[in-house]
């Protein structure tokens, strides 16, 4: 590994760690309320590697939003490609986004109250990142609800982008519920639970 390739490597375990205090701290008292002095000694790291990183508090947010939703979008998508070798059909790798998703959301709990807050706010400086990100995430359930309908597994009726929302929607809120409310019940039972619901109400024709 030449220089370049370590001081690129140390710079993204820096950030990860940067993402992880700024997630958890936001996540626990809000963004108004979080100051880089925090996030600098939750991380910790001096306040100044927080500004050589990101030139505000404002900017680690949005790349916090990029970095946690591309991290669910490879999940999902590896999901759906992994079914694929597999032989399966585009139910069976919609199931297994599913899962994924929920693999992701029992991982990193904060980020994900995080985002789904956000979701519902107006008039945040990052709102368009939030919105491109999430679009991210919702384009891979589409791509595989669109190859489901054209391999005839799935009605023509459907509407492929409110759908890819609403599985998406579904995961993230029953995820969260189960994360807040039911922490009795395990991955696999609710993963079962949301899977009933996919082949009830979606393949069902």
């Amino acid at each position: 590994m030449d220089a370049t390739d370590s001081t690129s490597t140390r710079r993204r375990a820096t950030r990860a760690k940067l993402y992880e205090a700024a997630v958890t701290l936001i996540a626990e008292q809000g963004f108004s309320a979080t100051t880089v002095d925090e996030i600098a000694e939750r991380a910790g790291v001096a306040k100044g590697t927080v500004y050589y990183n990101f030139k505000s508090k404002t900017e680690l947010f949005e790349e916090l939003l990029r970095y946690g939703v591309g991290l669910l979008t490879s999940s999902l998508q590896e999901a759906a490609d992994e079914t694929a070798r597999h032989g399966g059909t585009k139910v069976a790798a919609l199931d297994a986004m599913i899962r994924a998703g929920l693999v992701f959301i029992d991982r990193y709990p904060a980020f994900t109250q995080l985002f789904v807050a956000e979701l519902w706010r107006t008039n945040r400086a990052w709102q368009s990142t939030l919105l491109v990100v999430r679009q991210q995430a919702v384009a891979v359930v589409e791509t595989v609800l669109r190859e489901a309908v054209e391999n005839d597994e799935l009605s023509e009726e459907i509407d492929i982008p409110l759908t890819a929302a609403a599985l998406v929607g579904m995961v993230l809120v029953a995820a969260l519920d189960w994360q807040s409310f039911q922490r009795e019940r395990s991955l696999d039972d609710v993963h079962a639970a949301l899977s009933r619901l996919l082949h009830g109400r979606v393949s069902g024709r």
